[in-house]
């Protein structure tokens, strides 16, 4: 029987054992080794590469090249395209110091350029580098390449000489084309009439922004002389800036000026033009892409003494042959050499060593047709160039030519120790033609590419024919800013292109110069406010 105190152990069920956890496996599906792989992929792929970008822009519209806070400038256009085509990532974007940014030139406002070169560590992979800024930028900024650089290659400091073009229209070298009010007026009734800008003059005798402040000194002396004695109060005084357009209000000549033909040819002969007729300017948008193919272009390599085309209304004609070509390149190839140019900048002091710069070559040899009126085509070559450098140059050699001014002036504002107001050409005929390397080339040829302009000639030469001639030659038939400018080439604006006489209308010699021993008399026309 049995004892009911005896308590009796159930054992609970034996109870499964855990399973065994499996370890984690190194291998994956094949959507994350795809993933892992791209990763891989694109690390290796997208290394930042030391390149040098070569490219061209119009510079209407902009403020410069170098970048400036608060102002439309092609390198800041150029930085953002930059960006946008994943060539720089999210924290250097606008830091340029962290991929090493370098500009070859500084172009002023509205310049132009052809061939200016930046350097910097990019991203150019994927192909399609060129293509993905082209896509991202303004018309007017067309990126031609780029090439390899070594890792302390600097588009500035590599650069070793630049080329700058000025186009002049040939109608400012006729010494009797857009004559200042005075002596348009004084000419009235004689041999000599001036009657090719009478309607201009009346407009535009001083233009704002164009003048500077100083007066011709020479050892401690200051003065100044003012050939005109007329001081009628009826004088308009009109005054223009860079972005004013004219609109005359009694317009001369023929009124039914045709409009330029969708052609782009090449001419061997040109013809000479001895003025233009500014027409009445139409509102235009500066940011928008500068002009159109609509503009007839032509080139010719040294002038042609062909069949000239004299304005309406003018006495005399007037052509840019062989003999007015030896005169221009003389006075053109004084500058050449090492000069000390503190007339010829802003802000920038006799006694600074930056004063001092050296030319290389400055001729004016060919002539190029574009819209029906010719241009003179200025190439000078330096090592580098200030600011308003090559304006003022190309504005002292016009008035010495126009004989505005003795051409020993020029010589005198080369003198380190005196003090000249310079005329400043207007900006809208400059642009820079091409940046060289020859330094560069001549130590790393062998194991990297030439840097130059070679593989992107008719790509340059298409842009120039395509947007820098037609704005340059539809600026001026719109606005007649060269015109404008030509007025103020007086002994008013400019005393310092005063010479010790001039003739009954108003022509001044080249074989006068400046006569320091009149400087008592000079500065008494100035107590007797004649100058003003």
């Amino acid at each position: 029987m049995e004892n009911p105190d005896t308590k009796t152990t159930i054992s609970p069920p034996p109870q499964e054992p855990d399973p065994k956890k499996l370890k984690m496996s190194t291998t994956t599906t094949s959507d994350d080794d795809e993933t892992t792989t791209m990763d891989t992929t694109k690390k290796q792929r997208y290394k930042r590469r030391k390149v040098a970008i070569f490219f061209a822009y119009c510079g209407v519209g902009y403020q410069g090249m170098q970048k400036n806070p608060g102002a439309k400038t092609i390198e800041g256009d150029l930085e953002e395209a930059l960006y946008l085509s994943n060539a720089v990532p999210e924290q250097d974007r606008n830091n340029p110091k962290r991929y090493d940014w370098a500009r070859s030139a500084r172009t002023d406002k509205g310049v132009s350029a052809v061939g200016q070169v930046v350097s910097g560590r990019f991203y150019v992979d994927p192909p399609g580098f060129v293509d993905r800024l082209n896509s991202n930028i303004s018309p007017q900024i067309r990126i031609f390449g780029y090439k390899r650089v070594t890792a302390s290659f600097n588009a500035k400091k590599f650069c070793d000489r630049r080329r700058y073009v000025y186009l002049i229209p040939v109608f400012a070298l006729d010494p009797s084309a857009h004559r200042d009010r005075e002596s348009v007026l004084a000419s009235l009734g004689s041999d000599k009439e001036f009657v090719k800008c009478l309607e201009c003059s009346e407009r535009g005798r001083k233009v704002g922004g164009l003048m500077g402040k100083r007066n011709y000194e020479l050892r401690g002396t200051s003065f100044g002389l003012d050939i005109s004695s007329n001081t009628n109060e009826s004088m308009v005084e009109s005054e223009f800036n860079e972005e004013t357009k004219v609109s005359p209000d009694n317009a001369g000549g023929d009124d039914s000026k045709s409009e330029p033909k969708n052609e782009i040819s090449t001419s061997s002969n040109n013809n000479g033009v001895s003025g233009v007729e500014v027409e009445d300017s139409e509102d235009t948008d500066l940011n928008s892409e500068p002009l159109n193919d609509t503009t007839k272009v032509s080139v010719g390599e040294e002038n042609a003494n062909g069949e000239e085309k004299p304005e309406k209304g003018s006495g005399s004609e007037f052509c840019y042959g062989e003999k007015e070509k030896d005169r221009f390149n003389r006075i053109l190839n004084c500058y050449e050499g090492t000069h000390n140019f503190h007339n010829f900048t802003t802000r920038t002091k006799a006694a600074d060593p930056a004063a001092w710069r050296y030319i290389i070559s400055f001729n004016a040899n060919t002539t190029v047709t574009v819209g029906g009126m010719d241009f003179v085509k200025c190439e000078v070559v330096g090592q580098s160039f200030m600011l308003h450098q090559i304006r003022k140059m190309i504005g002292l050699a016009v008035a010495i030519f126009r004989n505005c001014a003795p051409d020993s002036l020029l010589e005198i504002a080369l003198q380190k120790d005196v003090n000249v107001n310079v005329p400043t050409a207007p900006e809208v005929g400059l642009y820079l033609d091409e940046c060289f390397f020859a330094s560069y080339n001549q130590k790393w040829g062998d194991s990297h590419e030439e840097l130059s302009m070679k593989d992107y000639e008719q790509e340059a030469e298409d842009f120039k024919m395509k947007h820098i001639y037609p704005h340059i030659a539809s600026t001026e038939q719109k606005e007649g800013v060269v015109g404008l400018w030509l007025h103020s080439l007086n002994h008013r604006n400019y005393p310092d292109l005063c010479t010790t006489g001039a003739d009954n209308d108003g022509n001044t010699s080249n074989e006068e110069s400046v006569d320091v021993g009149n400087v008592e008399d000079s500065i008494n026309l100035c107590i007797e406010g004649q100058v003003k």
